[in-house]
């Protein structure tokens, strides 16, 4: 899963190699998360406006082939994140943090009932 720490991370790097990276992140998983493909999608649409290219010229061969390989409504979440990723980040942003604190509260209660157990 890509963290929040590692989107921080990836600010520092290349904008190609990052690209890669979240790439490579994505192809380690057996079943990525709609919110990493969504950002791999993002990136890809950053990459396309970029290069002065028709929107959709390459992503959409992308969606094609997530659409043959994942479920329909991980691929339809996966446009809604990219749509997200690139209108509004901020609104992104805040959604993760409170994803990252909810996992981490719930992981402290595992702890603290494991602990109250013994």
């Amino acid at each position: 899963m890509i963290s929040e720490n590692d989107l921080t991370n990836s600010q520092n790097i290349p904008f190609e190699e990052r690209i890669a990276r979240i790439e490579k992140m994505i192809e380690a998983e057996a079943e990525p998360k709609a919110f990493e493909l969504g950002l791999l999608l993002a990136l890809k649409m950053g990459q396309e406006i970029r290069e002065k290219k028709p929107l959709g010229s390459t992503t959409g061969d992308i969606v094609a082939a997530w659409s043959s390989k994942y479920p329909e409504s991980v691929v339809e979440e996966a446009i809604a994140h990219a749509k997200q990723f690139l209108t509004n980040p901020g609104a992104l942003a805040e959604k993760m943090k409170n994803i990252m604190l909810k996992k981490m509260n719930q992981q402290e209660e595992k702890t603290d009932e494991a602990e109250s157990g013994k």
